[in-house]
């Protein structure tokens, strides 16, 4: 019986596995401070037709360039990467706004991404300058206590850039572009501790840059995007070791393309596994597309999207897999896409709304 349910499970399709979703998705959007942002925005996605409404500032905050929810999805935390700064906000169920509770120091300068663990007692981040990574515990009120864990990159030139756990919360991940490395840490969620694993870390292709992380589904195979040599890069993931073995390299220009500068921004995987996306900065500005077998996780490029796509910073797909919002950081402006569920295609619905430096996108469920 356990079989059987485990093999229909993988059968459904994104969106039928969440036919009982809301219609509905709330979107918090992480800004750089400007003249036209102040903080943190929230705006709502309409899954019958992919539109947006009108952004809302959910709260003040400085250079809020990243952000992510607690499991309760009663807290969201930021980065607040001028300040070098990680801040605690409450979610008012109702409005969607947010009321701030506290921040705790980085660390380390220009945090400038973080994740909460699965069981919702810590927040990790790495920090770009100086190149380093920190442990924060959540109190039970969603506060955040002093650091309970930091550790220091080491090497001539040292960039953290983003940090994950993986699906068993053994494992958490730094992307480090400076170094060329995946550095791996024990994690320990009930003390709060990162401790170096063995193997310490995977060297990526040198000159890489590796900049985000992602995992697919089925947690065997991981994706990494060179943010400067501009590739994807797939790896297989042993779960037991913290242990990531290089599979492939790809390009994300089209093969026809002779480069000319520009850099990758991000790297999602489709829910369904079936495929990866990884957004070119300019001049290409565009995002590039690729079919994935989710046997052997290998990819295959199959297209580009660029239309009205402009320094695309951050996307993200909402979980029912049906829309991508592309986060335009130079025309500030955030976007809808409609995915091709057959052949991940991207068509833009024609939503766009005006959001000051859009850099982070994350979906929050909407009750019906």
């Amino acid at each position: 019986m356990r079989n059987f349910v485990c093999l229909l499970a993988l059968s459904l399709t994104p969106a039928m596995l969440f036919a009982q979703s809301p219609e509905r998705f709330r979107v918090y959007l992480g800004t750089y401070s400007g003249k036209l942002s102040q903080g943190i925005y929230q705006c709502e996605l309409n899954l019958k037709n992919g539109s947006l409404s009108r952004p809302e500032l959910a709260a003040e905050t400085k250079d809020p360039s990243f952000v992510a929810f607690h499991p309760n999805k009663k807290f969201l935390y930021a980065v607040n990467e001028g300040q070098a700064s990680v801040s605690a906000f409450a979610i008012d169920a109702k409005t969607g706004k947010l009321t701030y509770l506290n921040s705790q120091p980085s660390q380390g300068g220009a945090p400038c991404h973080l994740v909460v663990d699965a069981t919702g007692k810590n927040v990790l981040a790495a920090n770009y300058s100086g190149g380093s990574c920190i442990c924060i515990p959540i109190e039970p009120d969603g506060k955040l206590a002093k650091a309970s864990s930091f550790q220091q990159h080491v090497g001539k030139r040292k960039h953290g850039h983003s940090i994950h756990v993986d699906k068993a919360n053994k494992f958490a991940v730094c992307a480090d572009l400076g170094l060329d490395k995946i550095i791996v840490y024990r994690f320990d969620p009930e003390k709060g501790t990162l401790a170096a694993n063995d193997p310490p870390a995977f060297n990526t292709p040198k000159g890489a840059g590796p900049r985000h992380f992602a995992w697919h589904p089925n947690h065997q195979f991981a994706y990494i995007n060179g943010e400067s040599n501009m590739t994807v890069i797939v790896c297989a993931y042993d779960a037991e070791k913290g242990a990531f073995t290089q599979k492939q390299v790809l390009s994300t220009l089209p093969k026809t393309e002779k480069r000319k500068g520009g850099s990758t921004a991000e790297v999602v995987v489709h829910p369904s596994g079936k495929f990866v996306y990884v957004s070119n900065r300019d001049p290409y500005n565009s995002i590039a597309i690729f079919s994935c077998n989710p046997k052997t996780g290998m990819l295959k490029a199959v297209g580009h999207e660029s239309r009205n796509v402009k320094t695309p910073r951050n996307f993200a797909i909402e979980p029912t897999g049906q829309y991508m919002l592309i986060a335009n950081q130079s025309s500030n402006s955030v976007m809808s896409l409609r995915i091709n569920q057959k052949t991940g295609a991207l068509t833009p619905t024609g939503s766009v709304i005006e959001v000051g430096s859009p850099v982070c996108v994350r979906f929050m469920p909407l009750s019906k």
